[in-house]
Parts: C-alpha cells; structure tokens; sequence
C-alpha cells in the first residue's frame, strides 16, 4: 500500500470512530485532524471535504459490522442459531460493541434523517442489504423445513432487525444491556411460533 493509500486509510478508520461516537454534524474537521494528526493540509490531499470523509467512513464502518457478523454465524447450522448469533454481537453494545460509539447503521440512520442528510441514501442501501440478508436466513429456514412456508419472511426480517436495534437504542440509552438480551429473546420465542412441529 503506498503512502497516500495508508494515510487515506488512517484517515478513514479514525473518523469512522469520531463520527460514531459524536456524531456527523458535531465533529468538525480540527477534531479530525486532532485524531489523526494531521494538518488541515494533509487531509484536504486525500479529501475535498468532510462529507467525503464521512461517506468513506460509513463504508468502512459497515464493513466491520459485515465482519463481525460474518465470524458470529459462521458454522451454525439452522437460521435461528444465525440470527441469534447475529444478536450476540451486540450482547454487551454498552461496554464492548463492534465499534465504539454503538451501532453505526443506528446512529447514521438518525441523523442522516435531519441534520447530515448526504447519509441518508448510503444508510438506507446499508439497511437494505442487512434486511435481505436476515431475509435470506428466513428463507432458508422455510426452505430447510425449519420454519413452515406461511412464513412471510420479508416481514419477519423487518421485524428482527427492528427488535435488534430497538434493543441496542434502549441498552445504550439507559446503559444496560437487558434490553439487547430481552430483544434476542423475544425473537427467539417469535421464530419458534413459524417452527414445524
């Protein structure tokens, strides 16, 4: 990786960090350069502006979340362990989520709907790819024999990623994790009404 490939990167991973934590319209560019170390100049190189940097940073912000998910199902074998091994990476969202600052799919979400709207299209792509991933899961439990066919796996899919960052939202707002567990569980009793007795 030459130079400005390796500081384009610096540059990304610590904003993806900032922007989580304190959110789009808050951080300005002099707490980027304070978190990277570089001057005004040195970042201007790599990118026009602050909206750029922070399309960039929500791309690589997903791609973490992709890889933790990734690791959490892989080798379970039904949907459901999946989907629950999904809501495990959130387990301890106060003390220990994938990125510091929560969930960045949540947080982009909310404020690419009023005060950073260059978001909202990037956010809402990274929430349908989730959706049909959940979905896909869905289907192959309807078609493993898992779940039974009346499944409406588009709906149920919406309804697990809404349970789980539902979860997230009230854990990090009171600092407890319960509620994270409490949606897990929930979906767990949900998904076992579509099982084939």
């Amino acid at each position: 990786m030459r130079k400005g490939e390796k500081t384009k990167l610096h540059i990304i991973m610590k904003s993806a960090v900032l922007f989580n934590e304190k959110g789009y319209a808050a951080t300005s560019m002099q707490d980027i350069m304070e978190a990277t170390g570089l001057t005004k100049g040195g970042l201007y190189r790599s990118f026009a502006s602050k909206e750029a940097i922070a399309l960039e940073a929500f791309k690589y912000a997903g791609t973490v979340l992709w890889e933790h998910f990734a690791r959490a199902v892989a080798g379970r074998k039904t949907a459901t362990e999946k989907i629950l091994a999904m809501c495990d990476v959130y387990g301890d969202t106060v003390h220990n989520p994938p990125m510091s600052g929560g969930c960045p799919l949540l947080n982009t979400a909310i404020e690419s709907d009023h005060s950073f709207p260059v978001l909202r299209e990037p956010a809402i792509v990274a929430f349908e790819r989730m959706s049909a991933f959940i979905r896909g899961l869905l289907e192959e439990g309807k078609a493993s024999g898992e779940f039974a066919p009346e499944m409406d796996a588009e709906a149920a899919a919406s309804f697990v990623f809404s349970a789980i960052e539902g979860g997230i939202m009230a854990s990090r707002l009171t600092r407890d994790n319960k509620h994270v567990r409490n949606s897990k569980a929930q979906i767990e009793r949900w998904l076992s009404s579509f099982r084939r007795t």
